[in-house]
């Protein structure tokens, strides 16, 4: 049975669709916006594996490139492995989702989110989510949804509902938002330095359009009638909670008012859950997991109710309290920009790098191929949390953390016409314990500064708690990685002192109200302007000078119609002087030309090679000629590489010449002057006119001309009488 629901969105229809594809998964939904189709199926495994205590669920975004009438680039003409893109947007479908889902459900799960047509103005991913929930909805999979998700820009002042790429480019906001018909679950997004009302006022906006699209989710599960899979909740032992209780619950309550290091921390409530699994193994044998579970219940249990009840925090804070900061810049000697930023036990040290054109990244996929002249990346080493690991490409959690501090920065770099460099900054994590990726935003700026590039204005980064039972609320200020696991918010804002830049928000409960979100970003804002405070401490404003290391660009404009003879037949020219100057060389399409090099000599020498390569011969100018070839009625020379001319034997020497090569011979460099040039481009030079006596050379040169023409035209008169 095909069943179609419609919602209308901005002005635009939003469907869902099941019954049509993908009989055989246990739910699919194709949804359409526009002419974007997106489609999601979820298929779960009937059984759990035996022994397992967590939910495997897999969530994969896909773009078919054939979706807008492309190619795949690359040998074997088919897609690969995910693009980043396509990561980052499975990330906005896991996130909302994940917790959805009944605590004890352990089945395997897979949801496959693949778009099958592109307008090329509509993003997939927020129409992915929507069919994700919707496919849930008509499955047989147990989920407590269903969830929503849009886009919200901003033009003009006026919000707009899932905008297109060509409204994205003039909105001052790009905030991805994601909700059940109640509340809202995760926010992702970037700004330019919008205020927190405005903020709250996008949600609240894309609030509205998500209880639709939750509405006409439970239509389409209602018309379907799946029923729900029943899931089994482990029977606890007679006596095993009491007794967990008894053996931990006083311990961990006494760890959670004790301020320890994370290290500390992890070792004693380690040996805790240790000593309870040996004390009540033999008692409740086969129960170590059930046990594990409990004991972390009780954790979370004593650390919220410590920072409820007491309104302290498990190293000794209150809850505005920021951890020490220590910044460093200039660290690492030979790149261009370094600074080492150190957050109570996290730790970034970050590194910018100022590179040319022909470094910006070519990004490929559903969109026309376009470039990126500013990258973040973030690694997360093992190491940093003390841990033994696999080191292999960055995985999602290090795409996505890279990402944010990304879009926090980069709205306020300075456009190409300000700054013609590409830049890079790379973040290493050296320690984590809390919200290494708004170090990162701090560490970015600091080694921005220090490198020399004009960022407009200093950008700091901080990670917002939340602790919420019932009526009792605690916002927590730059929280720890325990603060964040066990607590029921992580809310990362970055922003410089004017207003938000990036903001990212995942909510693990429902019922937080506009109110709780308006005072976390009040808290949150007063943050980061203490943190602003203590980076300009170290360096308030971009270094005036670039690093010595650092290629020097100079860039000059040539006309259009010169670029073919610059770059030469098969680019001959062009790699002649990249070889000879050591710069490298640049050409746009409007004639601009840069030239990097590190070295001002090579880039000297290349501007110099280019101004003539490209210089248009000028009337009444002097030039150094090279003798190319000889005649009996002159010599021809080269005054510019491809432009060569007639300096004519009369024109040689003030006294009468008999033969050229009494003169100039083959190779010779003489100083001419370009006294004409004719209608047919043709260049007349003269060596005599730069000799004493040879002031007249130009009149004679005119007499000769008119002489010549007479007779042209005297041959063509009697060539036409005889016709």
């Amino acid at each position: 049975m095909i069943v179609t629901k419609e919602v209308e969105l901005g002005g635009k229809v939003f469907t869902f669709q099941t019954g049509k594809f993908a009989k055989q998964a246990d739910g699919a939904v194709m949804v359409r916006y526009a002419d974007t189709m997106v489609l999601a199926t979820v298929v779960s495994a009937r059984d759990a594996k035996e022994g397992q205590d967590f939910f495997p669920l897999q969530v994969e975004y896909r773009e078919k490139t054939a979706a807008a009438g492309k190619i795949p680039g690359g040998f074997f003409k088919r897609e690969g492995r995910p693009t980043e893109k396509e990561i980052l947007s499975s990330r906005l479908i896991d996130r909302p989702i994940r917790p959805m889902f009944p605590k004890d459900y352990f089945n395997e799960t897979q949801i496959l989110v693949t778009v099958y047509s592109s307008d090329q103005q509509h993003d997939g991913d927020v129409l992915g989510a929507c069919a994700a929930s919707a496919a849930l909805m008509v499955s047989d999979v147990p989920f407590d949804g269903p969830i929503a998700e849009v886009r919200v820009g901003r033009v003009n002042g006026s919000f707009i509902i899932n905008p297109t790429y060509n409204e994205l480019e003039r909105s001052d906001l790009d905030v991805t938002v994601a909700g059940t018909a109640d509340s809202i679950v995760m926010v992702e997004g970037e700004s330019r330095e919008i205020s927190e009302a405005d903020m709250l006022e996008a949600l609240q906006f894309g609030h509205e359009y998500i209880k639709a699209l939750c509405a006409a989710q439970q239509e389409l599960a209602h018309a379907v009638k799946r029923e729900k899979r029943p899931v089994a909740t482990p029977s606890l032992p007679e006596g095993l909670l009491e007794a967990v209780h008894e053996l931990a619950a006083p311990r961990l309550k006494e760890l959670s008012r004790t301020v320890l290091t994370k290290e500390q921390r992890s070792e004693l409530t380690g040996n805790v859950y240790e000593e309870v699994q040996q004390a009540l193994a033999e008692r409740f044998p086969e129960q170590s997991a059930i046990i594990e579970s409990i004991l972390h219940d009780i954790e979370k249990e004593a650390m919220r109710s410590t920072i409820l009840e007491e309104g302290k925090r498990l190293d000794g804070r209150g809850l505005r309290d920021i951890r020490p900061i220590i910044c460093e810049v200039g660290l690492l000697p030979r790149t261009h920009g370094s600074a080492l930023f150190t957050r109570g036990e996290t730790q970034s040290l970050t590194t910018a790098t100022l590179g040319t054109k022909l470094d910006e990244q070519i990004l490929d996929g559903l969109l026309p191929e376009t470039t990126k002249r500013f990258m973040l990346h973030y690694n997360f080493p093992p190491f940093s949390v003390g841990e033994v690991g696999r080191v292999a490409g960055p995985g999602r959690r290090e795409i996505g953390h890279g990402n944010l501090a990304e879009r926090a920065l980069k709205n306020l770099i300075p456009t190409e016409a300000e700054f013609p460099y590409t830049i890079r900054v790379v973040s290493d994590i050296l320690e984590s314990n809390g919200s290494s990726s708004m170090a990162t935003v701090c560490a970015g700026t600091l080694a921005l500064f220090d490198a020399g590039v004009p960022l407009k204005r200093a950008i700091a980064g901080i990670a917002m708690g939340l602790v919420k039972e019932g009526d009792k609320v605690a916002i927590l200020s730059d929280i720890l990685g325990n603060e964040d696991h066990l607590g029921d918010m992580d809310f990362k804002v970055a922003g410089s002192r004017v207003g938000i830049t990036a903001f990212q928000m995942d909510i693990k409960i429902k019922g937080i109200t506009l109110e709780i979100m308006r005072d976390a970003l009040e808290q949150a804002r007063e943050g980061r302007m203490h943190i602003l405070d203590i980076m300009s401490k170290t360096l308030d404003a971009p270094r005036p000078e670039i690093s010595q290391y650092a290629p020097r660009l100079q860039t000059i404009k040539i006309p259009v119609d010169m670029i073919g003879p610059l770059i030469g037949p098969g680019g001959k020219n062009i790699r002649q002087l990249v070889k000879e100057s050591g710069a490298e060389i640049n050409i746009e399409d409007d004639g601009t030309v840069t030239i990097a090099a590190v070295q001002k000599e090579s880039a000297d020498k290349a501007l110099n090679a280019i101004r003539r390569l490209t210089e248009v011969p000028e009337v009444g100018k002097v030039y150094q000629a090279t003798v190319k070839k000889i005649m009996e009625f002159g010599a021809f020379v080269e005054i510019l590489p491809g432009k060569e001319g007639l300096v004519h034997i009369s024109q040689l020497d003030t006294q009468r010449v008999a033969k050229v090569e009494d003169i100039v011979k083959l190779g010779d460099v003489i100083e001419v002057k370009l006294m004409k040039i004719d209608d047919e481009g043709r260049l007349n030079l003269s060596r005599k006119a730069l000799l004493p006596g040879g002031e007249n050379a130009h009149e004679e040169m005119e007499r000769r001309h008119q002489k010549r023409e007479r007779g042209d035209r005297e041959k063509h008169r009697s060539h036409h009488k005889k016709h």
